[in-house]
């Protein structure tokens, strides 16, 4: 029986040319990469750490702070942030001797997954997204969403007022937000250079020099050859559940699970299901090719 997995008993920090990430690690077997969304006070531990022990009896699970998250260094942004991020998470593989990995990503954690396997298809040999950006796009829903809007009010004006509405768009149910989870984002937010880094990035992804020189992944989702499963809250008011269906129709080999009675963080509102359908998607048999 697997001993109980905490913070310090996962936690590793590595320089990985010259960029230092810190990362969770538990388990053996195929490798398995968990990437956290963009939110004011995320980490990987704040997003997976109750999926942690369930993926680490099977696999061997990663879950490394995105660049300028948690405790993970930001690098300079001269691509869009999607992309840096893929490249950095390809860079932390090869310090890790890992070739291809299964991929579960969050929102921004998807859409980074989605820009990997774009730029170096086998490295992410089995994809599944969470409410993920890139291949999405909203196509009814207001955009920028509600989620959104406080997002970045929150991010203009930090106060715990703001901390607790933007929770309120991410969750359907609210009695999830509780003062502890309110403090442990609000104490993670307040770290040294944390807003500041949060600003960089979500200012790199509005900077209209670093917009003209990308090709948004969702208008080569044609092209995608990576298998994906996008798992979707229907309630989700962050990246709201009809932004799925361009996708849905247009990757060759993918695959949509929605979720009701969900929001944003279907990880934590839906936590056995999502164990469940991830584990049976990123273990399944590749069919053998009819002749």
């Amino acid at each position: 029986m697997m001993t109980a997995l905490t913070y310090d008993s996962t936690r590793v920090t590595k320089d990985v040319e010259g960029l230092e990430f810190a990362y969770h690690e538990a388990g053996e077997g195929e490798p398995l990469i968990l990437l956290h969304g963009s939110g004011p006070g995320v980490s990987a531990w704040a997003n997976y750490r109750y999926n942690l022990p369930v993926f680490a009896e099977r696999f061997r699970t990663i879950m490394p702070d995105l660049p300028g998250f948690g405790g993970t260094q930001l690098p300079e942004i001269d691509e869009m942030y999607f992309v840096v991020a893929a490249r950095w998470i390809a860079r932390l593989m090869d310090h890790l001797g890992i070739e291809s990995a299964g991929f579960i990503g969050n929102s921004m954690g998807g859409a980074v997954a989605a820009e990997l396997a774009a730029l170096e298809p086998g490295r992410v040999r089995r994809l599944v997204t969470m409410g993920g950006g890139g291949l999405s796009v909203a196509t009814f829903a207001p955009d920028p969403s509600e989620g959104f809007k406080r997002l970045f009010a929150f991010i203009a004006d930090p106060t715990r007022e703001g901390m607790v509405e933007w929770l309120k768009a991410m969750l359907y149910d609210h009695s999830i937000i509780t003062d502890e989870l309110v403090d442990e984002r609000m104490r993670a937010v307040a770290a040294d250079g944390a807003m500041d880094r949060a600003k960089a990035i979500f200012g790199s992804l509005l900077n209209p020099k670093l917009q003209a020189t990308y090709t948004p992944l969702w208008t080569r989702a044609a092209t995608f050859t990576t298998p994906t499963l996008m798992l979707w809250g229907r309630d989700d008011r962050m990246l709201p559940y009809d932004g799925a269906h361009f996708a849905n129709r247009m990757v060759p080999d993918i695959e949509l699970h929605t979720f009701a009675r969900c929001g944003h963080w279907v990880q934590v509102e839906r936590k056995a299901d999502f164990e469940r359908v991830a584990t049976e998607f990123l273990t399944r048999e590749t069919p053998v090719a009819q002749a």
